[in-house]
């Protein structure tokens, strides 16, 4: 015999079923939403969302909550000057201007410079002075020095006291119209004539004129500095690739002038010098 309390409770234990029933239908129906579920990180490359617009050229990795995401840090600089200078060939040098602009160049070529064995290099002998310290920091800090007292020319100091790494020349990826206006106030002689893209960083004094790179820029960290960095380029070049060539400008320095110091990608028209016969030599 069914008593009437029986008979009351299973109308709502039926009720409640169909409620949570209702309600579970309902979830199901609604938009899938990302932040839902916690998303395992990528292995080896960032998970990044959508990036955020903060003016021209701006990065999200500096927008990022998580940080610098491909920014090279002290472990990348952290190595001898001749396979650091190698390493540099292919990685992205990004110059903030103060309005918030980002200027973006591939490293195409670079110069070793050993220390005070090197007769070419500033640290030769081993002398130290208040204008070549940065060669004597820590790796990645920057070497800016002037020359013909009106040009500048940016270094990276590499592993070893009083070792470094030339930037000589970039291909521009970004920013390219606010770099020929640089170039445009800032060079000497035919300011006039409108530069050619290829023209824009085809040397180390004219990539620091056109990142706007000046003696205030001497002794920072690459690896920490918020107006310029190094990011990890798209694609490194391969072996065959990679010119091996005699320095530029050091007829001074006798035999340390001839050694093979200078690494250049093969076939850049942003190169600032070609060497025929050493890449000739290189692919034999």
């Amino acid at each position: 015999m069914v008593t009437p309390a029986l008979q009351m409770k299973k109308p709502k234990q039926f009720s409640r079923r169909m409620g949570q029933k209702k309600q579970r239908l309902a979830k199901a129906e609604q938009p899938y939403s990302p932040s839902d579920t916690a998303q395992a990180p990528c292995p080896k490359e960032p998970c990044l969302g959508p990036p955020t617009t903060l003016g021209p050229y701006r990065s999200i990795y500096f927008s990022s909550p998580k940080g610098h995401l491909t920014r090279l840090g002290l472990e990348f600089f952290d190595q001898p000057a001749v396979p650091l200078a190698r390493a540099f060939l292919g990685q992205v040098l990004v110059r903030r201007l103060p309005n918030g602009t980002e200027l973006r160049g591939r490293i195409v070529e670079t110069e070793a410079y050993l220390g005070p064995e090197d007769e070419a290099a500033h640290s030769r002998g081993g002398r130290q002075t208040p204008r070549n310290r940065g060669m004597f920091m820590k790796p990645g800090t920057l070497y800016v020095y002037i020359i013909y007292g009106m040009y500048f020319c940016m270094n990276i100091s590499s592993q070893g006291d009083g070792a470094c790494v030339l930037l000589r020349a970039l291909e521009p990826l970004e920013g390219l119209e606010t770099m020929r206006q640089l170039r445009s106030t800032l060079r000497k002689g035919t300011a006039s004539r409108v530069l050619k893209d290829r023209e824009l960083c085809s040397g180390p004094s004219k990539l620091c004129q056109a990142l706007a790179i000046n003696k205030s820029f001497d002794q920072r960290d690459l690896a920490q500095d918020e107006a310029i960095w190094l990011e990890c380029g798209p694609l490194e070049p391969s072996e065959p690739a990679v010119v091996t060539a005699a320095r530029v400008g050091i007829g001074y320095a006798g035999e340390w002038a001839r050694k093979p110091l200078r690494f250049y990608i093969r076939g850049s028209p942003w190169v600032s010098v070609v060497d025929r016969v050493a890449e000739q030599n290189t692919q034999a």
